[in-house]
């Protein structure tokens, strides 16, 4: 069979165009590849930088100031020797909830609700340790007892109020608590009536109210840009004011799935 000029120059054409071909075909699989290897590194450090974060975030929530367990313990010692068993009995049960709370919370995020119920049972310590000298009041929206919020927030606030200002205070020592939504944040207040502070710096831990712990774990969970924190001296007292997104446990469960 002869072959003719055409089908000559068509089969030389191919013979130059496979190599040349299969060449870009093998330099973009490479490219491919290694383009999906990028992606996968890039994961790999996303997932990483995650897991550093949550490790930094639940590190941060393991700080616990000792000033309160030693007023306790101090506390349980007088009422032992003074013999009064009732009061005695609820303070101890009061500290262990407190403590079971502290020692098996994972989450580091939960329901103001969870948040709010066991502050309570410090403040119910501080009752007994001051009796009627001690009063709180609280104005908190029924919606927003879902909204999330980082464990030991607001247990480190009322814990402040009393070590700096409710403590020293001679007389009536007064604790408010407010919490609420508004467009979309939530804004957590709490304000004492004890004798303030000069340290009002809120930028490290030198004013020892907890306020550089609790700006990390914020920032960690919402982003500096959505995340306030003010402390102001009142004529009588000190007031802190935490503004942050309002988040509830559906939300988190959506966009998980997402």
């Amino acid at each position: 069979m002869l072959i003719t000029p055409q089908i000559f120059t068509t089969l030389i054409v191919f013979a130059v165009l496979i190599p040349i071909i299969s060449s870009i075909m093998l330099f973009m699989n490479m490219a491919f590849e290694r383009e999906f290897q990028l992606l996968a590194v890039e994961k790999q450090n996303a997932i990483l930088e995650k897991e550093f974060q949550y490790s930094q975030y639940m590190q941060l929530n393991t700080q616990i100031h000792p000033h309160f367990l030693f007023n306790t313990m101090n506390l349980i010692l007088g009422l032992a020797r003074l013999g009064k068993k009732q009061l005695l009995i609820e303070t101890i049960e009061n500290l262990s909830n407190l403590l079971k709370f502290k020692y098996q919370l994972k989450d580091y995020l939960i329901p103001f609700e969870t948040e709010f119920t066991y502050t309570y049972y410090y403040l119910t310590i501080q009752k007994n340790r001051f009796g009627d000298r001690f009063s709180l009041k609280t104005d908190i929206q029924d919606e927003v007892m879902d909204a999330l919020v980082p464990p030991y927030m607001l247990q480190t606030l009322t814990e402040n109020s009393f070590k700096h200002g409710l403590e020293k205070k001679v007389g009536k020592q007064q604790l408010f608590i407010s919490f609420k939504k508004d467009e979309g944040m939530v804004e957590l207040r709490v304000r004492d009536n004890g004798v303030g502070s000069d340290a009002l710096d809120d930028s490290d831990d030198n004013s020892g109210r907890g306020l550089s712990n609790i700006r990390k774990r914020l920032i960690l969970l919402f982003g500096v840009e959505r995340v306030s924190i003010q402390l102001s001296p009142l004529e009588e007292g000190t007031e802190i004011l935490l503004r942050f997104p309002y988040r509830t446990k559906v939300e988190e469960e959506v966009g998980g799935t997402q």
